[in-house]
């Protein structure tokens, strides 16, 4: 079992309590709590920059 950290805020995602998609600009798969989702945090794709809320 794979564990992936929020983009955000770094916190472990475990279950079903996070999301993930593909950055809008490269694919690159982003994981993001359902907390700083809901927030809109910012966050930065690490693979080509893009930055999303």
């Amino acid at each position: 079992m794979e564990i992936h950290k929020c983009i955000s805020c770094g916190e472990n995602l475990i279950g079903s309590n996070y999301v993930k998609f593909p950055c809008p600009n490269c694919d690159e798969m982003i994981y993001r709590c359902k907390r700083c989702r809901k927030l809109a945090n910012r966050y930065v794709c690490p693979t080509c920059g893009f930055e999303g809320p």
